[in-house]
């Protein structure tokens, strides 16, 4: 492929005068479209798919539409192979979901994971490596990549060129595009908010093929190094935080961890998520793991309610892309309702009574 796109460029690919040069660049934009592979490290739970890792299918659909897609899935267990099934119709551009089933592979840590990664690439030799960035993609990613000696790119919000990408910086007040020149593979995690699942239906003609995954590489000093002890979590019906349509948000104005429990009721009205800003969290009133912010859980819900809450830079910068911003708080002068589409200036207790009030059960 290299002597094809060289000798592209040297030809001009017919373009006269001074713009032969722009003419090449853009035909090697071109041809990394086409003869691009993608392996995409997909999450799964319950036998599905994870949105996020769907979101980073639309992603890989992005580099290009000749876009050879592979979907790498672990763990073990039936519900690796129901996600497996899933993930073979996922996607039109997906041509093969390759399985690592292993026990030591049935949790998110990120040495046998980033072993597994390395392995698969040396196979497979593809172009790009798409993970999303979650709690999972950031602890594997920079190992993975360690070990295969290249730079990632993290946190893209949309892609430009094969090799091309926008991502935030400054905690979200500032885009950056960023240009990969490093060596195979480009390796990236996404923000699944700024990257569409696909809703095409898909023909069972199109399934893609499942192959197993050679695991003779892992050993007990690649597994051994790290330890799974437990997971904690809410044992809640409300959707999840991340992919949430609703998210109702509280701040330290809340004042105390009961007094989310009146946000925990608004959000079971509306069907919501329930979101926290980091000084919420420090102060104990709630989990880390409702955290919303830069270094918390990225947003983008079609509707994000905030209730006492100021608006700092790193909290903005993960809720910014909501459709519609909603924020509550006495002070008129709260960052906060820079972002907001609407705003009110009032006591967020007296609010929160009201709503309570009117709102109807859901059914």
């Amino acid at each position: 492929m290299a002597a094809m796109v060289v000798g592209a460029l040297r030809r001009g690919t017919g373009c006269g005068g001074g713009g032969g040069f722009r003419c090449g660049s853009r035909y090697f934009a071109q041809s990394l479209r086409r003869f691009a592979s993608t392996l995409v490290v997909a999450e799964h739970e319950g036998g599905l798919v994870k949105p996020s890792s769907l979101s980073a299918l639309a992603a890989a659909e992005a580099i290009g539409k000749y876009n050879k897609v592979s979907v790498l899935l672990g763990g073990s267990g039936p519900a690796l192979h129901k996600a497996a099934d899933h993930a073979a119709s996922s996607h039109p551009l997906v041509s093969e979901v390759l399985v690592a089933d292993s026990e030591a592979l049935a949790h998110p840590l990120a040495e046998p994971w980033a072993e597994l990664l390395r392995s698969v690439q040396l196979k497979g030799g593809y172009s790009h490596v798409i993970t999303s960035s979650t709690s999972f993609g950031k602890n594997l990613l920079p190992r993975a990549a360690a070990l295969l000696d290249v730079s990632p790119v993290t946190d893209v919000t949309a892609i430009t060129e094969p090799r091309v990408f926008v991502r935030p910086i400054y905690a979200g007040n500032a885009l950056c595009t960023v240009k990969y020149t490093g060596e195979d593979p480009c390796m990236m995690s996404i923000r699944s908010t700024s990257f569409s699942p696909t809703t095409d239906a898909m023909s069972e003609s199109k399934v893609a093929p499942i192959t197993q995954v050679d695991l003779s590489f892992l050993s007990e000093g690649t597994i051994g190094k790290s330890t799974w002890v437990n997971l904690t979590s809410q044992d809640t019906e409300r959707p999840d935080l991340a992919n949430a349509r609703v998210v109702v948000t509280g701040g330290r104005g809340l004042k105390s961890a009961e007094n989310f429990k009146l946000l925990e009721q608004l959000a079971e009205k509306l069907g919501a998520a329930v979101g926290a800003t980091r000084a919420a969290v420090d102060a104990g009133y709630v989990p880390n793991d409702l955290q919303v912010g830069q270094t918390g859980k990225i947003v983008a819900p079609e509707l994000y309610m905030a209730f006492g809450v100021s608006g700092a830079i790193q909290h903005l910068a993960g809720m910014r892309d909501s459709k519609v911003i909603v924020a509550v708080n006495k002070d008129a002068d709260a960052p906060i309702f820079q972002v907001a589409d609407y705003g009110l200036v009032a006591d967020l207790f007296e609010v929160l009574d009201e709503l309570l009030k009117k709102i109807p059960e859901k059914k």
